[in-house]
């Protein structure tokens, strides 16, 4: 009986380059910019052989996030609009948002926790948790699940 993979979410500057190239000979596959393997390979400066024994085992973040539900938690200031602001860029995005649970505010601050579905964003969540984090009013935001 085989072992039960294990995931793990680790920046994309730890990862040896293989990695990063095989992603991006998916990317050029599920584009339509590459027409085949061998042409994605090429493009993304990887083997052939490489790209076939890592090409299961090498996903970007977003995209093992589409189509799912995730959890943003974001540290607002606690001053009007903020919330709203930060709940346009969600519905901008094309994030369904389905549960909004926001703290009582303690020292100017209040934690809010956002359940969205994804699989309509037009934003990678790495892009969608970028342009939150800008926004005004926002000390931090990050993903807590998904």
């Amino acid at each position: 009986m085989g072992l039960k993979p294990k995931y793990y979410i680790v920046d994309a500057e730890a990862l040896p380059p293989v990695f990063l190239k095989v992603a991006e000979a998916k990317r050029l596959l599920e584009s339509g910019e590459a027409g085949a393997v061998n042409e994605a390979a090429r493009s993304a400066g990887i083997s052939r052989s490489a790209f076939y024994k890592y090409k299961d085992m090498v996903r970007p973040f977003n995209d093992m996030l589409h189509g799912r539900i995730v959890t943003v938690q974001a540290l607002l200031k606690d001053e009007p609009g903020i919330l709203s602001a930060v709940l346009n860029i969600f519905a901008q995005s094309g994030g369904n948002i389905l549960t909004i649970n926001q703290g009582i505010p303690i020292s100017g601050c209040a934690v809010v926790n956002i359940g969205a579905e994804t699989s309509a964003m037009v934003l990678s969540v790495e892009e969608l948790i970028a342009k939150v984090g800008a926004q005004e009013g926002v000390i931090r935001c990050e993903i807590l699940a998904g």
